[in-house]
């Protein structure tokens, strides 16, 4: 995780180095690699294996011990608390590495443009167009996915600059608007022919596909997207509490 924390640390739309340690111990404690009750290892050897300053270690501490995930005990250390019920910035991102745990997700922007919708999106939102985001995805530091994201033009736009690794951080911050919900629908599809070289599967390949469509405040739906992913690095998983 260090390796990939560094690569984004210097990216304007990368999360802060403190609040993605705390997303991926929350997805790690989501995937049973932290259990409740584990202790964590001492402050300072914890922050060397994430690459950063303790200072920012307890910033990222402190976030989770906000959430309810943490309990920090004065003079024995900090213990890891599960809980169900988390706020977190990719708490619908379905996708954790095959090897076992959660991942770090990030994500390389490969455009943003607004254009009529295509014939092959369901009927959702209230506007014939949309902005359209194609992204790279990673898991730590390993691509896992390509992406295509289609915003309802009746929610708003978002400025190229704005965007982030996160686009549900992004539409709050960009356009007050929050993704409470979303319907994702698995099968396979064929990877497609704007597939960027750095992806291990060539356009054309038939591989694992996600199609969703989220709702924010309104009723009808406002966001659109397809993601076609490598199995081999990375599975849909979806826990039921």
């Amino acid at each position: 995780m260090q390796e990939k924390s560094r690569k984004s640390a210097g990216r304007a739309d990368a999360l802060p180095i403190y609040m993605q340690i705390c997303e991926l111990m929350i997805r790690d404690i989501a995937a049973g690699r932290l259990v409740d009750g584990q202790k964590l290892p001492p402050e300072r050897e914890f922050a060397k294996a994430h690459g950063t300053t303790v200072r920012t270690l307890r910033k990222a501490l402190a976030e989770l011990e906000k959430k309810g995930m943490l309990e920090r005990r004065q003079g024995s250390g900090n213990y890891v608390r599960a809980s169900t019920q988390v706020e977190s910035v990719y708490s619908m991102f379905r996708l954790e590495l095959a090897e076992g745990g959660g991942g770090l997700p990030t994500a390389d922007i490969l455009s943003v443009d607004y254009l009529p919708k295509d014939a092959g999106q369901p009927d959702y939102g209230t506007s014939t167009e949309g902005t359209r985001f194609r992204r790279l995805r990673f898991l730590d530091d390993q691509i896992i996915a390509v992406e295509e994201i289609w915003l309802d033009g009746g929610a708003g736009k978002v400025p190229r600059e704005m965007v982030q690794d996160s686009l549900y951080l992004t539409y709050k911050r960009a356009l007050h608007l929050w993704i409470t919900r979303a319907e994702d629908r698995v099968g396979v599809g064929q990877v497609p022919d704007w597939s960027p070289e750095a992806f291990p599967l060539k356009p054309g390949t038939t591989t694992a596909y996600i199609e969703r469509l989220s709702w924010a405040q309104e009723t009808t739906a406002v966001e659109f997207s397809r993601t076609w992913y490598d199995t081999n690095k990375a599975l849909y998983v979806q826990r039921l509490i």
